[in-house]
């Protein structure tokens, strides 16, 4: 019988305790056998199975574990993956996957020369609308695509002093913390841009860090627009594709994040299922005609990560999230800081 992959998860904030916690729970393949919980025991209350760390050396020493799943603050992200990979474990490191693309290539050649895997948590690609955009786009329902617009917006006003996220350091910002998956989720779709143009601010009263972007990537026969705010209150469009066939549009935010906010397990055959209210609207014309069909949502699958982790460390099956394309990510972020300070476009390299 397979032994399951005993699992130490470092953090238990929101990241650990909301986006990798249920999976390692649920997910057969797994064991969730040490929770790193420095200043708190509250994991033990939902895993009461689980041992309760304050020293990460004892993760380190433990010959069974087998990965290390890095939930902290993007600060301490690069650290503690070097500290893993040097003693012999695999690692799931949250998005960001570091502050610099320098980093990200030392991280990557660490773990070649111990023969190690690097998964970094670009959950979003199992985002309910961003697979339907795939099955929009491979469909071809739109026609050749033009124009691409994504948009991760929120309304929070007011700087959380105690938040990490609003703290200048590295890896602080909106555009590491919601850039990254939406550069992760335009990078999948089409590849690496040509060039970038970028307009980064903070907009909120006494922000240290970016709190709104605008970036442009360019690409042959089409662009590719990203935003996020935290000033927007209105309920704009997540996706919205042209085409020369027509356009798609999508509304709302998949419901796995909060449901798991809110505790439930991800399990059962209504996960990651979106009402039909926040269903895409497809505007085509055929035969100069005006058409508007509502196309139904692919359900959300989060849990999809988690397996794929389980099939390349037990199936030696391909890795759906390569380090290398996590690395393409920081390089656009770094691209994109220094567009803003430079006030020019740059290109891709």
């Amino acid at each position: 019988m397979e032994h399951p992959i005993k699992t130490a998860l470092v953090g238990f904030g929101l990241s650990g305790k909301v986006f990798h916690a249920p999976f390692l729970h649920t997910l057969p393949g797994f064991e969730l056998s040490k929770i790193l919980q420095r200043h708190s025991n509250s994991s033990k209350e939902i895993y009461p199975y689980v041992e309760v760390l304050k020293d990460f050396d004892n993760i380190l020493e433990d010959k069974e574990i087998e990965l290390v799943a890095i939930c902290t603050p993007n600060s301490t992200h690069f650290d503690f993956a070097k500290e893993s990979l040097e003693a012999g474990k695999h690692i799931v490191i949250e998005k960001p996957f570091t502050n610099t693309s320098r980093e990200a290539d030392e991280l990557i050649k660490i773990a070649k020369k111990a023969m190690k895997k690097i998964f970094v948590y670009h959950n979003r690609r199992w985002d309910n609308d961003f697979l339907t955009i795939q099955k929009v786009l491979k469909n071809k329902l739109i026609g050749k695509p033009v124009e691409y617009e994504c948009h991760f917006d929120r309304f929070n006003p007011v700087v959380k002093a105690d938040s990490w996220r609003d703290i200048d350091q590295p890896g602080g910002g909106i555009l590491f913390d919601l850039g990254s998956h939406l550069i992760d989720q335009a990078l999948v779709l089409f590849n690496k841009p040509i060039s970038i143009f970028a307009d980064v601010r903070a907009q909120r009263p006494g922000s240290k860090v970016d709190d709104y972007f605008e970036l442009m990537l360019n690409y042959p026969e089409h662009k590719v627009i990203l935003k996020a705010g935290m000033m927007v209150k209105a309920p704009l469009p997540r996706f919205i594709l042209h085409g020369d066939q027509g356009s798609f549009i999508k509304h709302g935010l998949d419901p796995q994040e909060a449901e798991l906010k809110a505790g439930k397990m991800p399990e059962g055959d209504d996960w990651g299922v979106e009402p039909k209210v926040n269903w895409g609207k497809l505007y085509v014309a055929p035969n100069g005609q005006d058409v508007l069909r509502i196309i139904e949502t692919v359900p959300g699958r989060y849990q999809d990560f988690y397996q794929n982790v389980h099939d390349v460390l037990r199936n030696d099956a391909p890795q759906a999230i390569r380090p290398e394309e996590a690395r393409d990510v920081i390089r656009i972020i770094e691209l994109a800081f220094l567009s803003h300070k430079e006030k020019r476009l740059l290109n891709f390299e």
